[in-house]
């Protein structure tokens, strides 16, 4: 039985908003598989492809690499084998994912991708993280990272002041969005520091601690 005299609990103060691809999922062989696979079949250079693509959106790649063709039909075709990823790649949370995810209070964190919500909701069912109420992916924005935008919806779906924010991201157009945004961002997974974040974390495990401290106001 509930306790109606019980004090309500007090709004949080101090919310994370998370990158999904390279912060929270090893994704990066998957992703450089996936860009393989539709570079040969458009008898492109794999690796000339993928290093555009780790720079620019998709649409954007698409332009650069193979100007003329249709965009949209080579977005349907990554589309299609992305979410082929999905169903039979191989893949893992990072080490300490879990725990911290189930560690933030529910309302306080959020996942912020450039990917799409489905994808999302697919690998984290695979890899036994939980999620969350707020999820703002490439199909909620029209302008995706490193745009203030994608950020900023985040934390106004949560009822968060930006400056309230953390974002925990591992690519330079996250981190650029993120400050962009007016908030706190802490660079993860990555041997050297993301120019411009305020910490930077060698691995997602190291930085748990220091989340969850943010997180309570610490």
């Amino acid at each position: 039985m509930n306790d109606a005299s019980a004090p309500p609990r007090p709004a949080p103060s101090r919310f994370v908003l998370f990158d999904v691809d390279g912060t929270l999922i090893d994704a990066l062989a998957n992703q450089r598989r996936v860009w393989a696979t539709w570079a040969l079949r458009h008898g492109l250079d794999p690796d000339e492809v993928y290093r555009v693509a780790l720079r620019t959106r998709p649409l954007e790649t698409f332009a650069e690499v193979l100007p003329g063709r249709d965009p949209q039909e080579c977005l349907a075709a990554l589309h299609e084998l992305e979410d082929e990823d999905v169903r039979s790649g191989t893949y893992a949370a990072f080490d300490g994912a879990r725990g911290l995810l189930a560690a933030l209070p529910p309302g306080t964190w959020a996942l912020v991708t450039s990917n799409y919500g489905h994808r999302v909701r697919g690998r984290f069912a695979r890899t036994g993280l939980p999620v969350p109420e707020v999820l703002v992916d490439a199909a909620g924005v029209e302008e995706g990272k490193p745009s203030p935008v994608p950020y900023l919806l985040a934390a106004a779906r949560l009822g968060a002041a930006p400056r309230d924010c953390l974002v925990v991201e591992d690519a330079p157009s996250g981190v650029r969005s993120g400050l962009r945004a007016g908030m706190t961002v802490w660079g993860v997974n990555a041997p050297v520091a993301v120019e411009g974040v305020h910490r930077h974390f060698g691995t997602l495990r190291e930085a748990a601690p220091e989340i969850l401290a943010f997180a309570s106001g610490g």
